[in-house]
């Protein structure tokens, strides 16, 4: 063969030599740079991708369910206030942190419920992963409107490391019996204006029974509101007297016995129905 064509050969061959060299470099490079993100990236990325393509495409149409959702949104609050009484007159929110999967921020809230005003101040923890985003809550501080609620103050002293649930849970709890008193007392008052009496006005827990017919004869109808440390609530009820010694001597065995009376009548007809027979005993005393 001549020389001169057995040189063209070779120098092709050399030539496809560093082409297929070079191929296989670009190929293990690109090899390489794939290794840097899993399957599961690439798939999420991908969905991510779409999602965004997705909703440039339909994002004029969609604004029509967010107002729907918003409304939705709007009448389960609505529905949640008149349930639990709970209003919200504030929220202030500050981000004190924020990384890739981590965001701290800190919430204030203002509200009432039934005539109970209250103030929450809190820090929120998101942690976020690829399975899923979990919430904490830290820092929680519980102001409310000081009013000589015993127990409902040890409570929320208690209760400062607590769950945001169990506050307006019994919260709410607490401030339905609280209101229900204090419609209760009022109730007495404009229907028996003689014979009751309110000392501490229409947020304390006692109201008193004053004989129009006998001096130095008074009744005390006490109504605590207990709350436990699991937050649970209950009324506690019980009659004292205060009679003169001269009226003690008197009626010795009916004023020894209607603290008994009281108790008994409390499980047998419930609270409003007790008070209204003890007025109307009260009231007849000669």
């Amino acid at each position: 063969m001549d020389s001169n064509v057995c040189q063209v050969y070779e120098d092709e061959i050399q030539s496809l030599k560093e082409e297929i060299k070079l191929l296989a470099e670009k190929y293990e490079d690109s090899q390489q740079e794939s290794t840097f993100f899993s399957d599961e990236e690439i798939l999420m990325s991908i969905k991510s991708l779409q999602r965004e393509l997705r909703g440039e495409s339909e994002g004029h149409e969609s604004a029509s369910d967010l107002k729907a959702q918003l409304e939705s949104l709007e009448t389960h609050l609505s529905f949640l206030m008149k349930l639990t009484g709970i209003q919200f007159t504030s929220h202030l929110k500050k981000t004190l942190e924020k990384t890739r999967n981590k965001t701290v921020r800190k919430h204030r809230l203002s509200g009432n419920c039934c005539s109970l005003s209250f103030q929450l101040e809190f820090q929120l923890l998101e942690m976020q992963n690829k399975a899923n985003v979990s919430a904490a809550i830290t820092d929680l501080s519980i102001i409310l409107e000081p009013r000589g609620n015993s127990d409902l103050d040890k409570f929320v002293s208690s209760e400062q490391h607590g769950s945001l649930l169990t506050f307006f849970r019994s919260l709410s709890s607490y401030a339905e019996w609280y209101e229900h008193r204090r419609c209760t007392f009022l109730h007495f008052k404009e229907k028996y204006p003689d014979i009751v009496t309110l000392p501490e006005g229409l947020l304390g827990d006692y109201i008193l029974l004053r004989s129009p017919k006998t001096s130095g004869f008074e009744l005390m109808v006490v109504w605590k509101i207990h709350i436990d440390e699991e937050g649970r609530t209950t009324p506690v009820l019980d009659l004292l007297t205060k009679v003169s010694k001269q009226v003690l001597e008197q009626k010795m065995a009916t004023i020894e016995n209607a603290p008994a009376r009281f108790r008994s009548m409390l499980l047998l007809v419930g609270i409003e129905e007790a008070i209204e027979n003890l007025v109307s005993v009260f009231g007849s005393e000669r």
